[in-house]
């Protein structure tokens, strides 16, 4: 491990964070797998260097869908008949508001396969293991009385890399096919071939899955080289004799027809200098990757002070304690990690990059409706545009499918995003009686929010935005057609994920979050468009007003009559607050106490991850550092995470899901610094559990990186701008003073924290 607080001998050295983690044996479970990744390519590496196993995956490995099932309802003809129905009182109307099909799940996301490092004998002498991942350079390795691997996945060169080495090393090397779950319809080939510069390993695979246009499957390559000894076929891979060490180079395909591998073989051998030993060929990679992966990882760091001894334990040891700040920094550490190694030519899915099991749960797609939004939170602040770019790349890549859901749906121009995709196709889908996602509206207003954060923080204008926002409020003026009787706007049907009110449906009206995010499109777009932005404001503020309800709560619905059900896993109708900011207890302080109302009021319901984060994001934005460190409190007592330190969905473990990892830096990055393009919020939220710490190189969306101390009541920070502001700043000690920033001058400030 490298980093200040690297792990050495299983005592600590230095003194700060450690920036990876290990453990004392191998994995057993697929789960506990240590991870690596580029955004493209996968590994769940078991870590153990007498039978290694590096199961590969791949963003593009999704189960086929005929393409007659990935169509959109077109239900755009029956939405006048619908509106009125429900504007009269029949409020289960939307219940049947569909075109007849069953639930239609999404392409599941799979694994590929495992590249299997078998060798003859036992390691001779003391049986010392030790298995670990360094976050900074993205290396899993495992070492046992001098025999060792190491794998990384290049973000350079996009291929997995493995080097195992302890002479005289005799192994069988496989590409096995042999996963949980594995459909039996699987057609599956294996090859094997030597050629003077390395032999190769193919897996090709078909899927059972029926679809036009030809056969889907996937193709593994494996470039093999080894140094000396002798290397043969074997009978179900090959068969390397008394070599010095081996190197591994795989990619995986997934294809229309047959995949062209030769070509594949010719790009991996490309990787390898002619001549170069297996050694100097893996020193090339990986500082070819570590250039690009190490300067991503490293930008943001936090230290809460974590004690040295409990700094040098396995995580699995260490997510026994969950009060310790120890654990909070690695798991920080850890969530920053596997949140840019998953990000790529897509954003994270529900399981990241990673799976090892066919039966991946909900599809390991992306659900937009809270996840994704979740997951993705931290990606400006924590200085990670890799992720930005990975979720525009999903968007942008997926925008005449949602145009095809406005069309289909709403008879409407512009675009509305699905809530559920597997990455292939954008249409919306997936939809039942009980969880109508084809009403949802609201979700290209969040994704696109969180773009124009990207954009707000890095200074840089890329060029589909602007007409992006434009087309979501283009939508919003065909769609929003209906008024009350007080001449305001009424959105209708209207969608709360994933809940329903007492007294009506799951299809409601004037749902507070699409509410929010039909004013925030408008707005938004307005301040993109000086040609439109009357007519947008104008039709923004005609949209209703949020109803507080006889709790004293935010309601989920500004509809009379349609009340809370407060026992939820999501948290829509607080939208406004987080992420939008539009309610804030600076701006709007009466309303912000009406969500922290409805926050006080909401359940847990399930115990999902996402949703004890989601509540500690509100907690945080509201100033409640207690309840914000409950929320997380809850995440690190349930036995959320698996040795791995990726996430759990459920306590104890139940159901991988990234959630819980990705979305904990950003639950820590908003108690300690938040920002506007106008505002500067220090220790917004802080909670006697971290009396001290340091957060260093956290983005703003004015343009600046803030570095931040505090401890002993005491705090500063050093904010570097980018470009020249005046902003209002915040910190707890006293009332808001105006700060006047030059681009490229350096200022620091002082504060006490009461």
């Amino acid at each position: 491990m490298t980093g200040g607080g690297r792990v050495d001998g299983g005592r600590a050295t230095g003194t700060g964070p450690v920036h990876g983690t290990w453990e004392p044996a191998p994995a057993h479970r697929w789960e506990d797998a240590f991870l690596s990744g580029n955004g493209r390519h996968g590994a769940l590496v078991f870590g153990d260097p007498d039978d290694e196993r590096v199961v590969v995956t791949h963003h593009t490995l999704v189960r086929p869908v005929p393409l007659a099932d990935t169509q959109p309802p077109r239900l755009a003809a029956r939405l006048p008949g619908l509106q009125d129905r429900l504007l009269g009182g029949e409020l289960d109307a939307a219940e049947r508001f569909t075109d007849g099909r069953g639930l239609r799940w999404v392409g599941s996301f799979h694994p590929g396969f495992q590249v299997r490092v078998r060798r003859e004998g036992q390691a001779a002498g003391p049986r010392g293991f030790r298995r670990e991942v360094d976050f900074a350079t993205g290396v899993a390795a495992a070492v046992r009385a001098g025999r060792a691997s190491r794998v990384f996945v290049s973000r350079a060169d996009d291929v997995i890399v493995q080097y195992v080495t302890g002479a005289p090393l005799t192994a069988a090397v496989s590409l096995d096919p042999r996963l949980p779950g594995a459909p039996e319809g699987l057609a599956l080939g294996r090859g094997a071939a030597l050629h003077r510069r390395g032999a190769l390993l193919t897996l090709r695979a078909r899927h059972p899955d029926p679809v036009p246009g030809g056969e889907v499957g996937f193709t593994g390559v494996t470039l093999v080289l080894a140094a000396g000894g002798r290397t043969a076929i074997g009978r179900i891979g090959l068969r390397v004799s008394d070599a010095e060490a081996l190197l591994l180079l795989t990619r995986v395909r997934r294809h229309l027809g047959e995949a062209p591998v030769e070509d594949e073989a010719a790009s991996l051998r490309g990787l390898v200098p002619e001549g170069a030993s297996p050694a100097e060929a893996y020193a090339r990679l990986l500082e070819r990757h570590e250039a690009l992966h190490r300067g991503a990882y490293e930008r943001v760091t936090l230290d809460l002070g974590g004690d040295a001894s409990e700094r040098a334990l396995p995580g699995s040891e260490l997510l026994a304690r969950a009060g310790s700040p120890a654990l909070v920094e690695r798991l920080f550490a850890a969530g920053r990690y596997h949140l840019l190694s998953a990000s790529g030519m897509l954003p994270p899915r529900l399981t990241g990059l990673w799976t090892g099991d066919w039966n991946t749960a909900w599809a390991g797609a992306f659900t937009t409706d809270a996840n994704l939004g979740l997951q993705t939170a931290s990606a400006a602040a924590a200085a990670l545009p890799e992720v930005s770019e990975a979720l525009a790349a999903l968007v942008y890549g997926q925008w005449a499918d949602w145009r095809d859901n406005a069309r289909a749906i709403f008879g409407a121009r512009g675009v509305v995003a699905p809530a559920h995709t597997d990455g292939v196709s954008g249409h919306t889908y997936h939809f039942q009686r009980s969880y109508p996602l084809h009403l949802w509206t609201a979700g290209a207003d969040w994704l696109l929010h969180a773009l124009v954060e990207h954009a707000e923080t890095t200074g840089a204008a890329d060029p589909r935005l602007a007409p992006a926002l434009a087309e979501v409020a283009l939508f919003y003026e065909d769609f929003l057609t209906r008024t009350g009787p007080d001449g305001r706007i009424v959105i209708v049907p209207s969608y709360s994920p994933e809940n329903r009110p007492v007294g009506g449906s799951w299809g409601a009206i004037d749902a507070t979050m699409d509410i929010a995010a039909a004013r925030h499109a408008l707005t938004t777009a307005a301040a993109h468009s000086p040609v439109d932005a009357g007519r947008l404001r104008a039709l923004a503020d005609r949209l209703p007003a949020y109803r507080v309800n006889a709790d004293g709560a935010l309601a989920e619905w500004a509809w009379p009559g349609l009340e809370d059900r407060y026992d939820h896993r999501h948290l829509s109708h607080l939208y406004p607050v987080w992420p939008l900011g539009e309610i804030n207890p600076y701006d709007t302080p009466e309303l912000a106490r009406a969500a922290h109302r409805a926050l006080e009021l909401r359940g847990a319901e399930n115990d999902s991850a996402h949703g004890h984060l989601h509540h500690g994001l509100v907690a945080a934005r509201l100033r409640d550092g207690e309840r914000a460190a409950g929320a997380l409190g809850r995440v690190l007592c349930g036995d959320f995470f698996h040795t791995s330190l990726m996430s759990a969905h459920y306590p104890g473990r139940d159901v991988y899901n990234a959630d819980a990892a990705h979305t904990l830096p950003a639950l820590l990055i908003e108690m300690l610094v938040q920002s506007t393009p106008g505002r500067l919020v220090l220790l917004p939220a802080l909670p006697a559990a971290y009396p001290r710490g340091a957060l260093r190189g956290v983005r703003t969306r004015f343009g600046a990186e803030v570095d931040l101390d505090w401890g002993g009541g005491a705090a500063g920070a050093t904010v570097r701008p980018s470009r020249t502001v005046r902003v209002e700043l915040r910190t707890p000690d006293g009332r808001p003073r105006m700060l006047e920033l030059m681009a490229g001058e350096e200022r620091a400030l002082t504060f006490s924290v009461r």
